[in-house]
């Protein structure tokens, strides 16, 4: 990682009135990431992303862009970041065409608009109003409204909310094209399997706190206490041999039906396979079973996801970002 991140957050805390918000964010973003930030309806995600664009005043903490204040460096940080909001609205009547070079106009070095609009699909959609648009057209907008200005960080929050199966799917494809652009990204989303998809690393918030942080991988092992394989052997191996591998952390077997339970980390399932090998046994019947994000998910906030969302002031419009 960069000796500079792109993104900087250190113990961000913001309130609204005597609801506690954010209570303690600490979060990086090196450049050309991807990383998201999870956690329930209600845990603080988006507020911390409308801190970070300059949109919410924090009440205590640090918030860095590109070594900028969002607050003092205000007009430079939106140069550089292009945010696309969890709920955004554009005039009914207001053609596709018409809301690029609105926007467009607002930056000193833009994107070509027509340009943007064939990268993300939408050329054949330039004339249609913004009512005429689908939900996963309106979100391809919102994009394409968020990355005219060149920018280098695009916060995308939400993204996929209420699209369909094959919409999210299409805007994943999309979301990878952004970062191969040489836009670093950070996801606010509460789909686990879009984190898994999408991120380089993730950042978990639960009641205004960071509980966990890491790649996908990482956190699932993490809280599920890493991977569980099982297996039955060609030929007998003591467990306790087993057992005395790095990467294991406990091992049985055989049982009556002559399987092998044997948990670990890392590297374990190539290690226990590579120590069979070296004693002639074969392994057959083998099952991995690993944690998931959405495991971790629970397993760390101890509920699934149907938390009732907090309310906030409404945040600045897109417009003004």
């Amino acid at each position: 990682m960069p000796a500079t991140p792109v993104i900087q957050v250190e113990h961000l805390r913001k309130a609204y009135g005597s609801k506690v918000a954010v209570e303690d964010v600490s979060l990086t973003v090196a450049r050309g990431e991807i990383v998201g930030i999870l956690g329930p309806n209600g845990a603080g995600k988006t507020t911390t992303v409308e801190c970070l664009a300059g949109l919410r005043v924090p009440d205590s903490g640090r918030v860095r862009v590109l070594g900028m204040d969002p607050q003092a460096d205000g007009s430079r940080v939106k140069e550089v970041l292009g945010m696309q909001l969890q709920e955004s609205e554009l005039p009914a009547k207001l053609k596709v065409r018409e809301a690029m070079e609105l926007y467009a106009s607002f930056y000193a070095d833009p994107a070509d608009p027509a340009e943007l609009l064939a990268d993300l699909g939408l050329t054949d959609r330039a004339e249609a109003r913004f009512d005429q648009l689908s939900g996963g057209q309106k979100q391809r907008l919102s994009v394409a409204l968020a990355l005219v200005g060149n920018p280098e960080i695009a916060v995308l929050d939400e993204l996929t909310t209420g699209l369909d199966p094959q919409a999210r799917r299409d805007t994943w494809g999309l979301i990878e094209r952004i970062r191969d652009r040489g836009v670093t990204v950070l996801l606010v989303t509460h789909f686990m399997e879009e984190a898994e998809r999408l991120c380089d690393r993730v950042v978990l918030i639960d009641a205004g706190r960071v509980i966990a942080t890491g790649t996908p991988a990482e956190v699932a092992e993490a809280a599920s206490g890493g991977q569980h394989l099982r297996f039955r052997a060609s030929a007998p191996v003591p467990a306790e041999d087993l057992a005395a591998l790095p990467t294991v952390t406990s091992a049985h077997g055989p049982d009556p039906v002559g399987e092998y339970d044997v948990r670990g980390t890392g590297t374990v399932v190539q290690d226990v396979l590579v120590a069979l090998a070296g004693r002639g046994v074969t392994a057959d019947s083998v099952r991995v079973e690993g944690g998931t994000l959405d495991d971790a998910f629970v397993a760390l906030t101890g509920r699934a996801r149907t938390t009732t969302p907090a309310t906030a002031p409404p945040a600045t419009t897109p417009s003004e970002v």
